[in-house]
């Protein structure tokens, strides 16, 4: 439980954090962004760690020249890029010991060949949109890679999304983020940068799992 009320206090308040630890270590601090970034991007079982929150903080603690927004920025695409190649590899590397399974209550041919399918029909869009997405980021380049979409397309696609990402967000912070106003509401925003992107995502797949429904349901 003092792990989970770290991690929670942390992500609510990862200026307050981000901002002791700069004050502490200096530029330190880009390896811990780093770190942050490749695990939560590249790690599939760690996808609770923040992603856009912290690089929104990151952007307006650049404003207030805690740090240099270019080598933030910089170390930040790297650490998103090099994640989801990582995450993507993995995914890869398994797919085909599984796949060579039969049909059984844990892998299906038919679901495999439709998710092969979609990413290599959808699957540059699905890459940059998840990058927005909490949760959905760690785990769609990991799929990618199981459902064997060509690398050099999730690489072209990884490097787009990973810069709009990053500089979007941190953009964002750098010229919004010390504003009084978002100041005091902080906490909220951070809040809806955690859920609104993954309410949006649930209810995505849900109009999804409902239109599936419907087109295999028999026609009267």
């Amino acid at each position: 439980m003092d792990i989970v009320h770290f991690l929670l206090d942390f992500i609510l308040h990862i200026d307050k954090h981000l901002e002791a630890f700069v004050i502490a270590y200096g530029p330190w601090v880009y390896a811990l962004l780093f770190a942050i970034v490749f695990v939560e991007t590249g790690v599939v079982v760690m996808p609770f760690l923040p992603g856009d929150s912290l690089l929104f903080i990151v952007g307006a603690l650049c404003g207030i020249g805690l740090m240099s927004f270019p080598i933030a920025c910089t170390v930040l695409i790297v650490a998103a890029i090099l994640g989801d190649q990582c995450n993507y590899s993995i995914g890869r590397y398994f797919g085909p010991k599984v796949f060579q399974w039969e049909d059984s209550r844990f892998f299906n041919k038919k679901a495999f060949n439709q998710a092969h399918g979609f990413y290599e029909r959808y699957g540059g869009v699905t890459i940059i949109l998840a990058r927005f997405m909490p949760f959905i980021r760690t785990f769609a380049p990991f799929v990618a890679g199981v459902a064997e979409m060509n690398r050099g397309k999730f690489t072209m696609f990884n490097v787009v999304g990973a810069l709009i990402w990053v500089l979007g967000i941190g953009t964002a912070g750098y010229f919004f983020g010390n504003l009084p106003l978002v100041r005091e509401h902080l906490e909220k925003i951070i809040w809806g940068l955690i859920l609104v992107p993954g309410l949006i995502a649930i209810f995505g797949a849900w109009r999804a799992g409902r239109a599936e429904k419907a087109r295999a349901a028999p026609q009267p």
